[in-house]
């Protein structure tokens, strides 16, 4: 199979979809891997490193897409790459189709295979895709409201951690995931005063005793999400529901009773944001003000870390790249039924029930749209399966 890796374009988005070890790995087991020029500079992984691997770097974006059976990202294809999009090309990137209708639409009529890290889910619940990502995220989260909060930066001038005689900064997330755990340690870390809440008891009674009592934990509910938010300096989304548009926990009207100054970053905001006024930002444009309260919603905060997350992400990402290079969409998907469940469309259908809901679309079963193509479960279609290649993928 060929395997395309296009330069992220994504305004300050410095990640790339691939590193040499991969590169390695998959041409190791036959595979051609073409990357796109400069596509890891922003990384740290020159165009050598990847060659040294042995990679074909591409001179352009154009080639990479026309030439892959297979393209691995970072970030959703945004409108300049539309035009590349070929029929029957598999996809393997993060999606946020639930807020991304345009997206969704053009993915549907090019009849491609969606398969998105952020849907991919072990039988245990976990999100392995979106584990590394979120991590940063709510690491980042902490290290840029406390930014926020300088009121240089249009904050309210409070120093998280305080000082003695000062009272700290107050920090309220929602949602007790890995991006509010991860917000949580860092917060805890600077000295201040944090709040965590969440709907699922057994996940609070695991992080009272993690945080031994330096966090508060509170049941997610109207009144102290309204109690929470209104006292807090520093408000952090990360509610989380995969695939799903994320729910408005936090309404305008709240938001209009914070104090001056106070700031809000919605980790979800990928995902629609749990906070009623927060629309994407990007990391040129990074905040605005509304109702007095700094908004930070950039939608790809850990772009800006990307040594760390390029190697984060792809640590996770390889091991199904590999499935799909090997194997084909149809037999890696019987395989593993947590990829199957990564799979967001397929063949101009959308076979993710939280993604079909949120669109407002038909929900197909990814076995009825692989049998609707032409695919079985478990094997390969006629166009998959060239001659002599004995029951695998063709590699080229």
């Amino acid at each position: 199979m060929i395997v395309g890796v296009p330069k992220e374009i994504k305004t300050r988005e410095y990640r790339v979809g691939m590193v040499p070890a991969g590169v390695r790995a998959l041409v190791g087991r036959g595979h051609k891997v073409l990357v796109e020029k400069d596509a890891g500079a922003g990384a740290g992984v020159s165009d050598n490193d990847f060659v040294r691997a042995g990679a074909a770097i591409a001179r352009s974006a154009a080639e990479v897409w026309e030439k892959a059976d297979l393209i691995i990202k970072v970030k959703e294809p945004l409108p300049a790459e539309y035009p590349h999009i070929r029929e029957g090309q598999i996809l393997y990137t993060y999606f946020h189709l639930a807020a991304a209708p345009e997206l969704a639409n053009v993915l549907l009529e090019r009849r491609v295979s969606a398969v998105a890290y952020e849907t991919i889910q072990t039988p245990d619940g976990a999100l392995p895709l979106l584990k590394p990502m979120s991590e940063v995220a709510g690491k980042m989260a902490i290290q840029v409201g406390a930014a926020c909060l300088e009121k240089e930066h249009g904050g309210k001038g409070v120093l998280l951690g305080g000082v003695p005689g000062v009272r700290r900064g107050r920090v309220a997330i929602l949602g007790g995931g890995i991006v509010g755990t991860n917000a949580a340690k860092i917060a805890v870390g600077l000295g201040a005063e944090v709040s965590l809440l969440d709907i699922n008891l057994d996940r609070l009674g695991y992080l009272d005793d993690v945080f031994l009592g330096r966090v508060t934990t509170l049941h997610s509910d109207s009144a102290q999400i309204e109690k929470a938010v209104c006292e807090a300096d520093l408000v952090i989304g990360a509610v989380l529901i995969p695939g799903a548009r994320a729910p408005k926990l936090v309404p305008e009207a709240l938001i209009a009773e914070m104090t001056e100054g106070a700031v809000v970053v919605d980790v979800a905001v990928d995902q629609g944001g749990c906070i009623e006024t927060c629309v994407p930002t990007t990391h040129d444009n990074p905040t605005y003000v509304k109702h007095g309260v700094v908004h930070y919603c950039v939608a790809n905060m850990p772009g800006a870390v990307s040594q760390t997350s390029t190697f984060a992400l792809t640590n996770a990402t390889m091991k199904y790249a590999l499935e799909l290079a090997d194997h084909g969409l149809s037999e890696a998907t019987s395989r593993d039924p947590a990829l199957a469940l990564g799979v967001n469309l397929h063949g101009g259908q959308v076979t993710h029930q939280a993604v079909a809901h949120a669109l407002g679309k038909e929900f197909t079963p990814l076995a009825a749209a692989l049998a609707g193509s032409g695919e079985e479960p478990g094997g390969k279609s006629g166009a998959q399966r060239r001659p002599g290649a004995k029951g695998k993928e063709p590699r080229a």
